[in-house]
């Protein structure tokens, strides 16, 4: 076996150039109208709901443009119905309060009617944005990578390094559901009619598995890997489909954006019996360069949409996922998650001792029913990083000295119509550079992301091949300028804050996440 396939595989090179539905449960009183005591004169706003949570025992989700949590209120009440404490606490007579299961919604009326009443008065193709952060409902970090989908309808997409989340819909699906999840964690469900005009902090849960069934339940994590492989046609089926899906790129040198690139993309998938067929289509392209006259080296992204297709762990086995790679890996089996209400095995690998070639380390999320591959996350072992330069960087180096410091990926696969398909693909690449005759290095990082919006229809005819992008190609010098209307009536991966503060001061419009109210 040739070990350095295992990067090449999936390895990017740099190009070097200069310059409503109900909920299921109702209680038949609400808990908004249950009498509740406090004796608290002075307490910040975030304390109080936690408070609140913790005597009622209902969460609250809320728009965070309208609740300042750091501000000072009042928590005064004798036997007062809940909503007339809260009204008084957040001194906001425009709110509206909606319990949904254990969760009390908190939004300002007056944006959702107006959303509404626009979509009465529009036309049927009128788009309605949702948007928020999905957060640890406990300790309030951001999640990143948690799935947005509408329940049984094949969209969806995932929040970024921040938690955030965008997703444009059509006004058909009002009547349906948002479902929130994570790999252990609990999924949360919330109409689509709650939504619009607001953008919430979604909380989630833990869901914890106790320690003794995990012992209970161990496996030998290579027979689960066997496993997985088998029930490959089962779990992913024979069939092409069309997959619609949102791809960004970009290069920052320190804290200085070079290059930044997005697209809609249409991909005609192969099924996953076939190998090396897959096509991409770009229909909506835009990018922004902000490299100066005083860079003397400008790094480039070559093949990163390949890359993402190359990624697809089914298509392309990797050596950790194949049976071949038992003698190269030690694995182990170090939990046991819930994703969506169902549970699955953690198996973590890493190369063995005695194998000296660059190899990978990570972890990979295994179905513990069905047996699906359902998420891995890996990179290079750091102790050979410096083995594999010659893989992630081509072209002219006028004398620079380059090497990759980190190489890191994340692959996702989600269950839809009975399938499961190709999710979300993220690459995390760093980069020292030094100059001729210089002391220090600088440091670029390079990253590329894909996440899958929608799967379309089964067996779709291939795309014309003047259609198509060369999947090895260098994307942001074949994309065109900068599209002012990018963002209308398309789903999109959020920039994270610190890229969006860099976007920002290159004048790059980013109005849908301006947390002014429109």
């Amino acid at each position: 076996m040739n070990l350095s396939r295992t990067v090449i595989r999936v390895s990017v090179a740099l190009i070097l150039a200069l310059p409503a539905i109900s909920p299921e449960t109702a209680a038949q009183e609400s808990v908004l109208d249950k009498e509740f005591s406090f004796n608290r004169l002075l307490i910040r706003r975030g304390q109080a709901l936690s408070m609140i949570s913790n005597k009622t025992g209902y969460h609250f989700t809320y728009d965070s443009r309208l609740i300042e949590t750091g501000t000072w209120g009042s928590l005064i009440a004798d036997n007062r119905p809940l909503e007339s404490i809260l009204r008084d606490l957040l001194g906001n007579d425009s709110l509206q309060f909606t319990v949904i299961g254990n969760h009390i919604i908190i939004a300002r009326a007056d944006r959702r009617e107006r959303v509404l009443l626009a979509l009465a008065a529009g036309d049927k193709d009128e788009r309605v944005v949702i948007s928020g952060v999905v957060t640890d409902e406990i300790t309030s970090e951001p999640l990143a990578h948690a799935a947005v989908t509408l329940k049984g309808k094949m969209r969806g997409t995932v929040t970024n390094r921040d938690g955030l989340f965008v997703l444009s819909i059509g006004q058909e699906h009002m009547d349906d559901t948002l479902v929130v999840s994570h790999i252990g964690y609990r999924s949360r469900l919330i109409p689509v009619s709650e939504t619009p005009g607001n953008r919430y902090d979604f909380g989630i849960v833990r869901d914890y598995i106790p320690i003794p069934e995990v012992i209970v339940q161990s496996r030998v994590p290579q027979e689960l890997i066997k496993k997985s492989i088998a029930r490959i046609p089962d779990n992913y089926g024979d069939n092409t489909r069309l997959l619609t899906a949102f791809y960004r790129e970009g290069v920052q040198k320190g804290r200085e954006l070079q290059v930044y690139s997005e697209a809609v993309i249409d991909i005609y998938k192969a099924p996953y019996t076939l190998i090396g067929r897959d096509q991409i289509k770009v229909t909506r392209s835009r990018k922004s360069e902000n490299a100066r006259s005083s860079d003397t080296l400008l790094l480039r992204l070559r093949a990163g949409m390949g890359s993402s297709l190359q990624l697809d762990g089914i298509s392309n086995r990797f050596e950790f996922f194949d049976e071949e790679g038992f003698n190269l890996y030690n694995y182990i089996m170090t939990d046991i998650v819930t994703i969506d209400g169902e549970r699955a095995y953690v198996i973590d690998f890493e190369q063995k001792e005695i194998i000296t070639e660059p190899l990978f380390r990570g972890r990979m999320v295994i179905h513990s029913e069905d047996y699906a591959l359902l998420e891995v996350e890996f990179e290079v072992n750091p102790s050979y990083i410096d083995d594999v330069r010659h893989h992630y960087v081509t072209g002219r180096t006028r004398g620079y000295d380059i090497r990759p410091r980190s190489v890191k990926y994340r692959v996702a696969y989600r269950k839809d119509d009975g399938q499961y398909h190709l999710s979300h693909v993220r690459g995390d690449l760093r980069f020292s550079a030094r100059r001729p005759r210089r002391l220090f290095r600088s440091n670029y990082d390079v990253f590329f992301e894909m996440a899958v919006t929608s799967i379309g229809e089964k067996n779709p005819a291939p795309f014309a091949r003047d259609e198509t992008i060369p999947l090895q190609s260098v994307f942001s010098r074949e994309m065109k300028g900068y599209d002012p209307e990018f963002w209308e009536g398309i789903d999109f991966m959020s920039p994270e804050k610190d890229l969006m503060e860099i976007l920002n001061t290159i004048a790059f419009r980013l109005s849908l996440f301006s947390d002014d109210d429109k």
